[in-house]
């Protein structure tokens, strides 16, 4: 992805982690460990999504695509390490709100991601082959 897209999409997640910075800083309830272990989670896990973003440059895309197969940095252990980073600032911002009925929304992101996953891995091994299937039996998700 590049371009006007790549600028899009950037200025969207700005806009959620400005929201997610905001939503943080309102709560307005007592602080407990479990407050403050969520906002350490949803932290880091932004963190950890902006340098897998950076990993991965142009072979980012909405959608499944093969461009190259990035198997550096953080890729070299997981394979969607987005996704995965994803659902860490989601659990972080669920135990920051500590709204038990909210986890039911991760269940259904960590099933969605995993959907995304295989569609993914389909495109990479349809166009890397081999070289896709020795990268997948080294790596986690």
């Amino acid at each position: 992805m590049q371009g006007p897209k790549l600028c899009i999409l950037t200025a969207l997640q700005l806009i959620a982690l400005a929201l997610l910075a905001w939503t943080l800083a309102r709560v307005r309830t007592p602080w407990n460990s479990e407050r403050y272990a969520g906002t350490v989670l949803a932290i880091v896990g932004v963190g950890l999504i902006v340098m897998a973003r950076r990993q991965l440059g142009k072979s980012f895309s909405l959608t499944p695509q093969a461009h190259k197969l990035v198997t550096t940095g953080i890729y070299s252990k997981i394979r969607n390490p987005i996704y995965v980073f994803g659902a860490v600032v989601v659990t972080g911002l669920f135990l920051v709100l500590q709204r038990r009925e909210l986890w039911i929304l991760l269940v259904v992101l960590l099933v969605a991601q995993t959907i995304r996953a295989k569609k993914e891995a389909r495109v990479l091994e349809a166009a890397f082959g081999e070289e896709y299937r020795e990268y997948r039996r080294k790596t986690w998700f």
